[in-house]
């Protein structure tokens, strides 16, 4: 499988990359909805969907220009199956699918949580299997034992909220733009550290799973009771961010301990935080284990970690027929190894 192009449209990102397997990634074109959905304080499907369209195919053609490539230099198809919003996912399909039709090469549905696992891949710096993975994109926070492609155990995960969105709901309690996370983030850069202390949901108790409803309630009653000025909100801010930091700090040290792994990968847009990076960086080093990330560009939606988990089933000899499907939700631990066919 020499050159596989990657089409993510599971959310509010429209992006394609082409993934060489000689010379790595040699185009990546991420085309963001913030704006449109910024009015409404957070993503609205149907508006998403329509965006994907008028998107698409204009983006897969600059791909293809940025690498200097035609359609025809394509030898296998990546598109994202799901977990995502139907609609979006839907227009991904249908293009990478009709496209592969017409070129005569084959096309498959890839997991959009396994292509974010698989993102630090996508660096220089690599870790090799086994590794514990955590996992923070968008609705989804979750702990995983990563042995090899396809090969994940569910070590924990939220019950209820995730972190991400966790994130974006107390950004809007605070009066911030959508999306929240980022902005909540540049906020906590001016807070006061220990003006406020928030609860770490979860980690008085045994066990991986993580909760952060209650974390989120947390910050509305204090929202409602201590916001009086900007200074007030970037001290709300740090301390919300301090807890799921430590929170998330906890969960992962407890896994590391239950795995003996000595490589931890952290991906998914919550994975861009600074703080995270930095709290999980002295963690491991406390325990002479290393932290992989992937750049802040690959935390994002992109379709680079698309085209990336793409290529690995791709060249497995794994590919979609003409009755392709789409799933708004897909468990990771229902993935089989790229090796493992029906």
């Amino acid at each position: 499988m020499k050159r596989v192009l990657g089409i993510e449209t599971s959310c509010d990102e429209t992006g394609v990359a082409i993934y060489d397997e000689t010379e790595g990634l040699v185009s990546n074109i991420v085309y963001s909805q913030s704006d449109l959905h910024s009015r409404y304080g957070g993503v609205v499907p149907e508006l998403a969907s329509r965006d994907h369209i008028r998107k698409v195919l204009p983006i897969v053609d600059a791909a293809l220009s940025d690498a200097n490539l035609r359609k025809g230099d394509i030898t296998g198809l990546a598109y994202t199956r799901g977990p995502g919003l139907m609609g979006a996912l839907l227009v991904g399909a249908a293009v990478a699918r009709s496209l592969a039709y017409a070129l005569r090469i084959p096309g498959l549905g890839v997991n959009h949580m396994e292509a974010h696992l698989l993102a630090p891949m996508l660096e220089g710096e690599r870790p090799d299997f086994p590794f514990l993975a955590l996992l923070v994109s968008g609705g989804h926070t979750m702990l995983v034992s990563v042995l090899g492609h396809g090969r994940y155990q569910l070590l924990g995960e939220s019950v209820d909220d995730a972190a991400g969105e966790a994130f974006d709901k107390t950004a809007k309690l605070l009066g911030l733009p959508y999306p929240g996370g980022p902005e909540l983030a540049k906020l906590a850069e001016r807070g006061t550290s220990g003006r406020f202390v928030f609860p770490r949901p979860m980690t008085g108790r045994p066990g991986l799973d993580m909760s952060f409803s209650g974390l989120k309630t947390f910050a509305l009653n204090t929202v409602k009771k201590q916001l009086r000025d900007e200074q007030a909100a970037a001290d709300i801010a740090l301390a919300f961010e301090v807890a799921i930091v430590e929170t998330l700090a906890i969960k992962c040290n407890r896994a590391m301990d239950q795995t003996g792994f000595k490589s931890l990968i952290v991906a998914g847009g919550v994975g861009a935080n600074l703080r995270l990076r930095e709290r999980l960086r002295t963690v491991a080093a406390a325990r002479g284990a290393e932290v992989f990330y992937p750049r802040p560009s690959y935390c994002t939606d992109n379709g680079a970690m698309v085209a990336l988990a793409g290529y690995y089933r791709l060249k497995a000899g794994e590919c979609d027929g003409l009755d392709f499907g789409t799933n708004a939700r897909w468990p990771l631990g229902t993935m089989l190894p790229p090796t493992v066919r029906d």
